[in-house]
């Protein structure tokens, strides 16, 4: 088994774009394989928050770094973006950081679409503009001259003069059976968040391995990718603390409801209680609770692990896990 274990620094946080790039910087020190942020305009939350730019910010986290990978976790190539711009922004960095770049990509939040006078669509519209996206995106990619009439979006003998030098892997994020049986047919991969094993075994990867099938591609060839939330530290309840800013993320309907302004997402997340909270989130004191809970999800099949954290002491996280919990799983997984 090829296990990847990335670590996802949050600039559509608490997080100033300097401090996020500090903690991804870390991250490549204490031994992560990756780095991923959000592709936001609006942040979840409003109070405390930040929201930068994720394109502007790889830059320096290329720079800064010589080894991670990084990418999106996830840009909606749907309606701020053209999906050519996409291609373009990518095919860049991917030339100026060969062999380090991936994009994931998904059907978007209204709180980054809304604000800028966008109209948000239904979920059918969303996911049908995905699937033209990610076809013009690897048209774009590998081809020249490309037009393309499609029922949302045109390219008119569209080149990318500065093409990727290698295949960017393009990760699809999926919470349903809809979005996975886009990235078994289109993806190299499917993101995805926790959830009841049920969910796995029952809804998303049959729904991948149908859309794989359906395309002619051997399912186990597509990578299945978690992001996990989690919460470090020596004191249980600051841990506990910390993570409840991100409290209204452990509501699905946010994720899809033309709902933009992050304060009033913020007054929903205030009624979320403890218990609601760890729906999502996984808090501990403890590195040995946290193995044995990521060791839940490699055993359920994902390789490729990504750790949002919103530890007390992020520092403290990033120097932890790199040095007690990612060489465990190496040594346990790594090529089995």
């Amino acid at each position: 088994m090829q296990l990847t274990l990335g670590y996802y620094s949050e600039t559509e946080g608490r997080r100033t774009p300097r401090e996020a790039l500090d903690c991804g910087v870390l991250a490549e020190k204490e031994g992560f394989d990756s780095v991923w942020t959000g592709d936001h305009f609006h942040p979840w939350v409003h109070t405390g928050a930040n929201s930068s730019f994720a394109w502007a910010w790889f830059g320096s986290l290329g720079e800064r770094t010589s080894r991670v990978s990084f990418g999106t976790a996830v840009t909606a190539p749907c309606l701020r973006y053209h999906p050519g711009v996409v291609a373009q922004a990518f095919a860049t960095l991917a030339n100026m950081y060969p062999g380090r770049v991936f994009l994931g990509v998904g059907t978007g939040q209204a709180i980054n679409e809304t604000p800028l006078g966008f109209k948000w669509p239904s979920y059918r519209e969303r996911a049908e503009r995905l699937e033209e996206a990610i076809s013009i995106i690897r048209m774009l990619w590998e081809k020249e001259f490309c037009s393309y009439r499609g029922k949302y979006y045109r390219l008119n003998k569209a080149n990318l003069y500065t093409k990727p030098q290698y295949q960017i892997p393009l990760y699809v994020a999926a919470n349903g059976a809809k979005a996975a049986e886009v990235a078994g047919r289109l993806g190299d991969g499917l993101l995805t968040l926790p959830y009841a094993e049920s969910h796995y075994k029952e809804v998303l990867f049959p729904a991948l391995e149908k859309g794989a099938r359906k395309a002619g591609r051997d399912p186990s060839k597509v990578q299945k990718l978690v992001q996990l939330q989690v919460s470090y530290g020596d004191d249980y309840d600051k841990a506990l603390k910390s993570a409840r800013w991100w409290a209204p993320m452990v509501m699905p309907i946010f994720f899809h409801a033309g709902v933009s302004d992050p304060r009033e997402i913020e007054s929903y997340g205030r009624l979320i209680g403890e218990e609601g909270l760890l729906t999502g989130w996984f808090i501990s004191t403890s590195t040995d609770e946290h193995i044995k809970n990521i060791e839940r999800y490699i055993k359920l099949g994902f390789t490729n692990i990504q750790f949002q954290s919103s530890s007390p002491d992020e520092s403290k996280f990033i120097q932890d896990f790199g040095r007690e919990v990612l060489p465990y799983l190496r040594d346990t997984y790594q090529s089995r």
